[in-house]
């Protein structure tokens, strides 16, 4: 099941993989540039541990939670541009630190109730 952070990340509770939302993917358009975390680092949720750049804007992309980097999506930061036809790809996965973690995050509804808002 996914969890959403107000920042538009999105984890699988029982994978540990983590992406971005289509939403985030539609507000920054065409995805020009991906760089992942290293496997191995220690994130603590809320870091900024990644970065997105498209031809509007480029971004942090945060943790959701707190963790370590066990895995990276390498053909997701080798073909970037493809996220646009593919939102819900997982761009690295975290081992996760705390289960208390997931608590703070929303399920799909509140996420999706949060952007009418």
């Amino acid at each position: 099941m996914k969890k959403y952070a107000e920042t538009h990340e999105w984890i699988d509770n029982a994978s540990g993989e983590v992406g971005i939302t289509a939403h985030a993917i539609e507000l920054l358009g065409d995805i020009v540039f991906l760089e992942l975390p290293e496997v191995g680092r220690s994130v603590t949720k809320g870091d900024g541990v990644a970065v997105i750049e498209s031809v509007k804007a480029a971004s942090d992309i945060y943790a959701p939670v707190s963790g370590e980097v066990v895995a990276v999506n390498s053909d997701a930061a080798d073909n970037p541009e493809s996220l646009g036809d593919n939102p819900e790809t997982w761009l690295f996965k975290i081992a996760i630190a705390d289960e208390g973690d997931l608590d703070g995050l929303m399920d799909e509804n509140a996420y999706t109730a949060s952007l009418d808002a």
